[in-house]
């Protein structure tokens, strides 16, 4: 590491067994570690040693400055995020905000973002082509998540959904249902994953119709299957397309 760098780090889902190698190194040579408070929690037990500098939710900006201006003092900052840095993460301010800091450069680390983490838990859902929506309408008005949502319920995508509800936003995955069940039967298969990687992890299928009854939070992922969603031994399963032939044929 040289010169006035800032690494902008995806850590995985929350255990630290699904954080990069690169990561984990990258992680292990800083000196000062900037990151939401719940992420950096994540972090203390495996990285004693580092400096640590944390802001609320809703103060990203506050948050990219901060590392910018400890890297302009000279020591050697990573930024946190959690599953991939350029995944609903922190890389895009970031690199917004670079210019105003030309002394120092900026490196993306990318990590296992929630829809491959959960996708692992369930089976396979995510093999052909599919969709990734927050459901959170703090910088994207809900019209434009509901166009995208029927959009992508039209084309008949997988999709995974991020930030399903939370406390101020506890109806949003029902709405979000809704709009699915004007392009997909109530039958379609579901899953959804909780705290993944992280104590507490557990996954559950279900059909569409069920979904919408499902009580979630920020910590849940949700997995809306295709018209060719099965689900094949308890596991979710969207078929690739194979010709799959059978010994003795």
């Amino acid at each position: 590491m040289s010169g006035k760098q800032v690494w902008v780090i995806g850590i995985g889902p929350g255990g630290g067994e699904q954080m990069t190698v690169q990561a984990r190194q990258i992680l292990k040579q800083c000196d000062v570690i900037v990151g939401y408070t719940v992420y950096v929690a994540l972090l203390r037990e495996t990285f004693p040693d580092k400096e640590y500098r944390t802001t609320s939710m809703c103060r990203e900006i506050d948050r990219c400055r901060l590392a910018f201006e400890e890297a302009q003092s000279g020591k050697r900052v990573a930024i946190v995020c959690s599953g991939d840095a350029g995944v609903y993460g922190m890389s895009g301010l970031m690199l917004e905000l670079a210019g105003e800091y030309p002394d120092c450069t900026v490196e993306i680390v990318p990590g296992v973002t929630a829809a491959l983490a959960g996708a692992a838990v369930l089976g396979a859902p995510l093999m052909h082509d599919f969709a990734v929506i927050s459901l959170s309408d703090r910088m994207t008005p809900w019209e434009e998540i509901g166009r995208r949502l029927r959009l992508a319920a039209a084309a008949d995508f997988v999709i995974c959904l991020y930030n399903p509800a939370s406390k101020g936003r506890p109806d949003y995955l029902q709405r979000a249902c809704d709009i699915i069940l004007e392009e997909a039967e109530p039958e379609r298969i579901c899953g959804v994953v909780r705290q993944i990687g992280r104590d507490g992890e557990s996954a559950k299928m279900l059909t569409l119709r069920e979904l919408r009854e499902e009580p979630a939070d920020m910590f849940t992922t949700v997995f809306v299957g295709n018209s060719r969603t099965r689900l094949i031994n308890g596991r979710m399963v969207m078929p690739r397309g194979y010709a799959i032939e059978t010994a003795g044929r």
